[in-house]
């Protein structure tokens, strides 16, 4: 398993959509897509 999928899976599992993950990391919702 390589680290995005790692990465999508937690997201998943804590029920945060990419914008949710990208704001707690202080990134763009872009950057978290890839």
């Amino acid at each position: 398993m390589i680290l995005a999928d790692k990465i999508t899976e937690e997201r998943k599992k804590n029920g945060w959509s990419q914008e949710e993950l990208a704001n707690q990391l202080g990134v763009s919702r872009q950057a978290v897509s890839k």
